[in-house]
């Protein structure tokens, strides 16, 4: 670790191997606290480069709790959260709008860290169990299309390093990171994050990663959602190539709404919030979920194009197909926690 750090401390970038030898390191018990807070601080300082993020992922996945390769076609679109914007669970919400229109999603999630609150919250409120082992977690998301994936659940091994990180208190690469850590072998994936200066270099690492396609996406107000405030900047990566785009949401036929128009409130309001778009409400939530949803779809090859997505997306919840995929999830979820038990 010594050498990492003189590295690190000389502003010079690790190779994917290094950084593969260096997280390995961090997840022993050798490393005290103060190498680790070093470290991270080091790279934070230096500026992370794609073969770090690329590293740091491959350990954190060979750490997880291992899936079954047998389940394919799979998407998530787990955001990096950090946006500040106090919204409501957009993805979350989109998750059974996309479940619902025949993607099977395995949605990647964990309780609120920066904002008010996270997915494993609001899910909790709705009566989801996501506490499963992982033959549990293989056949809900068989039989439903949709399983929720706890990171701390999945991802056993980060606990001391997420102590590290409350002590610092300030943000790290693992602030980013969350989103490319799904322990399932995903072939698509719709990934928000609040930093526009990041779009590029999470796409080359999609890449590498071998999904099939992907959209990064940063929002009107630096979301990480597509909003329906303004310019949303994307970057594809479609069957091996990377591309830019600027998308306005009349462009794919729908209305423009503030940012404060979505914002959210506690576990319970956001959970009211989510049935209430499922049961059919109309407004800026419904269609700042038909957007991400549309845009889910699209990325999972469902739809020849983005505003195809969106009438799926209609679809799905006006059909109550969305909805039937929440409640198959909380059934599904009690009856393995009560056969458990």
């Amino acid at each position: 670790m010594k050498s990492y750090l003189e590295q690190l401390s000389e502003q010079r970038s690790l190779t994917e191997a290094e950084m593969e030898s260096a997280v390995t390191q961090l997840f022993s018990e050798e490393i005290s606290d103060s190498e680790m807070a070093a470290f991270l601080i080091g790279l934070k300082m230096k500026g992370e480069t794609v073969d770090e993020i690329l590293g740091l992922v491959k350990v954190m996945r060979r750490f997880a709790m291992s899936f079954t390769d047998e389940i394919s076609n799979v998407i998530d679109n787990c955001g990096t959260g950090g946006d500040g914007s106090k919204s409501f669970n957009i993805s979350t919400t989109s998750a059974f709008v996309m479940a619902g229109a025949g993607l099977t999603v395995a949605k990647h999630g964990n309780r609120s860290i920066s904002s008010k609150t996270g997915s494993a919250d609001v899910l909790e409120n709705l009566g989801v169990n996501f506490n499963l082992p992982k033959e549990a977690s293989e056949e809900i998301l068989e039989r439903a299309g949709i399983t929720f994936l706890f990171a701390p659940f999945v991802h056993p091994k980060v606990k001391r390093i997420m102590k590290v990180r409350k002590d610092l208190r300030i943000p790290t690469i693992f602030n980013l990171i969350g989103p490319l850590t799904n322990p399932v072998n995903l072939d698509y994936q719709l990934l928000g994050i609040y930093r526009r200066d990041l779009l590029q270099m999470f796409a080359e690492v999609l890449l590498r990663l071998g999904r099939k396609r992907a959209i990064v996406l940063n929002g009107a107000g630096h979301m990480d959602e597509a909003s329906l405030q303004g310019e949303n900047h994307l970057v594809i990566v479609d069957q091996g190539t990377i591309t830019t785009k600027i998308l306005l949401p009349e462009e794919v036929g729908l209305g423009t709404y503030t940012n404060k128009d979505i914002v959210g409130g506690d576990a319970k309001e956001n959970a009211e919030i989510l049935r209430s778009i499922l049961n059919g409400e109309h407004g800026a939530r419904r269609d700042t979920v038909l957007l991400n949803a549309g845009l889910g779809i699209y990325t999972a090859m469902k739809a020849d194009s983005i505003e195809q997505g969106i009438e799926l997306a209609k679809e799905s919840i006006d059909s109550g197909a969305a909805l039937n995929k929440l409640e198959q999830l909380i059934e599904l979820s009690k009856r393995y926690q009560q056969e458990v038990i």
